[in-house]
């Protein structure tokens, strides 16, 4: 007998594919027996990570959604029967025995295809502000998983549908070096942390631009009085592969650049947060949920063009759970203020650890094997 499937759809930025990922190392933790197969968009991230990811997958000529640009969505259209004939081939292929959205473009066609052939069907919603797909599906699949307790009522779910708010599917900690979930995961390289307190700046894997001019200005705003840098604090920059060789130049010429460390990037950075004591940083959910399961606060500056304005929406249940400070980006940014926040922070002792604490109550390091579970309870229905 051929092993139970799980279909992992969701892509198109690491936001949608990195928990789409740790579901299914957590699936391979609690039940080996599973397969998961994977359908993404050859437009998204997912078309260079998968690859090496161990999995089985395919990738579908799927198209933006424009919303404010409605006259480019013609594409959308014209690809549309060559990502219907894809869905309808990957369903025949696999024949999975639960399909598991989780957002993105390809999410939509595969949880239609799970209702037009019924098998059972999950969504895991990464935001505060539920996506498109998520609402137009969620009177009709079987389960909700809510990365955030607040996006229920925004909400309108079926009469058969069963919500749960267990948290960010996060990479799920292993035991040993290898990460028995995914057949090609590893131990990332130890990142090697300065002593004392260090301010972690990110923004994402690539990096944030517009982030980083502003904490670029802020460091030179900073340098006109260098006395005033706090005793004990550091800097650790992840700048993203593009902007990293420019920014370590501009920063050797700081008079406090020996406390400033710029970096392209660190290896599966939501696993090595322990040396970090706050960050400085975009409001994308799993980004959150990593800093949250590690109990570490934030300076949130969400990206101003995110759909349906679902940064802002995550940073302000935090900042409402006392866990992080927003700050908008654009004019509304002093030149100093980000810089001076999170100095102020830093250096509060008493401040510092009430944030640690908030955010450590929003923490949930197991979100991944708590969904599997629940998610796996669909697929034993299938199988009986």
């Amino acid at each position: 007998m051929a092993s139970p499937r799980i279909l992992l759809a969701g892509g198109g930025t690491g936001g949608h594919l990195y928990p789409a990922l740790n579901l299914a190392a957590a699936f391979g933790r609690l039940a080996p027996e599973v397969e998961c197969v994977f359908l993404g968009g050859r437009r998204g991230l997912e078309a260079r990570v998968l690859p090496d990811a161990g999995y089985e997958f395919r990738l579908l000529p799927l198209q933006p959604l424009y919303r404010q640009r409605a006259w480019r969505n013609w594409r959308l259209f014209a690809s549309a029967p060559a990502v219907l004939a894809g869905v309808r081939r990957a369903f025949r292929d696999f024949d999975p025995g639960l399909v598991v959205g989780t957002g993105g473009y390809v999410a939509g066609p595969a949880l239609a295809g799970a209702r037009l052939r019924n098998v059972p069907a999950a969504i895991q919603e990464q935001n505060a502000a539920p996506g498109l797909v998520t609402r137009l599906f969620a009177p009709s699949v079987d389960q909700i998983h809510l990365g955030y307790p607040e996006a229920e009522a925004r909400l309108r779910v079926g009469g058969r549908t069963r919500l749960f708010a267990l948290g960010n599917p996060v990479a799920p900690e292993m035991d040993g070096a290898a990460d028995p979930g995914g057949p090609a995961g590893s131990a990332p390289a130890r990142f090697d942390w300065p002593r004392g307190r260090n301010l972690l700046v990110f923004g994402g894997s690539q990096g944030a631009l517009g982030l980083n001019r502003a904490f670029l200005r802020d460091l030179e705003w900073a340098a006109r009085d260098a006395s005033a840098w706090p005793d004990g604090v550091s800097v650790v920059w992840i700048a993203g592969p593009a902007h990293a060789a420019e920014l370590s130049a501009r920063t050797s010429e700081l008079p406090f650049a020996d406390r400033v460390r710029v970096v392209p990037y660190i290896d599966d950075l939501g696993r090595q947060l322990d040396g970090a004591t706050l960050a400085l940083c975009r409001s994308g959910a799993m980004s959150l949920a990593e800093l949250c399961a590690a109990g570490r606060p934030a300076v949130l500056v969400p990206l101003p063009t995110s759909a349906g304005g679902h940064q802002l929406t995550n940073a302000r249940a935090l900042v409402e759970a006392g866990a992080a400070e927003v700050r908008e980006e654009g004019g509304r940014l002093e030149p100093g203020e980000l810089w001076s926040l999170c100095r102020d922070i830093l250096t509060d002792d008493g401040r510092l650890a009430r944030m640690s604490v908030a955010a450590a109550s929003r923490g949930r390091p197991d979100a991944a094997l708590d969904i599997a579970r629940e998610m796996l309870t669909l697929l034993d229905r299938r199988a009986a």
